[in-house]
């Protein structure tokens, strides 16, 4: 098992910047993804950034340019840096951890982020 706890949503203008961090406890394996993902109200939900183990990552396009994802593996903790929010960022963020090989897939709670005019 592993639990993901998020931290760091909140309300900012458009223009401002936010950081989410997801600290991962319990059954860490070596090799695994671990990820960002925002659902807006009426939306399903959908991939934000992914970044493996071995240090490559994926951005939806909407995003690219403006938020950056890192980790700090001795902390077991993925971030999301947002920059240039928009309103259409608006969402609940959601923490993922996944390891391909075995098919694990586990979620945060969600951290709620809202985006001004």
């Amino acid at each position: 098992q592993v639990q993901l706890v998020e931290s760091g949503g909140g309300l900012v203008q458009a223009g401002g910047s936010l950081r989410l961090s997801c600290a991962a406890s319990g059954r860490i394996i070596g090799f695994n993804v671990m990820g960002w993902y925002r659902q807006a109200p009426g939306k399903q939900r959908e991939l934000v950034a992914a970044l493996f183990s071995g240090g490559s990552t994926n951005y939806a396009d909407s995003v690219k340019g403006r938020f950056t994802i890192s980790r700090d593996n001795a902390r077991s903790t993925v971030y999301l840096q947002m920059n240039s929010l928009k309103p259409e960022d608006t969402a609940v963020y959601y923490c993922n951890y996944k390891v391909p090989r075995t098919k694990e897939d586990y979620w945060g709670q969600g951290t709620q982020v809202t985006v001004s005019s």
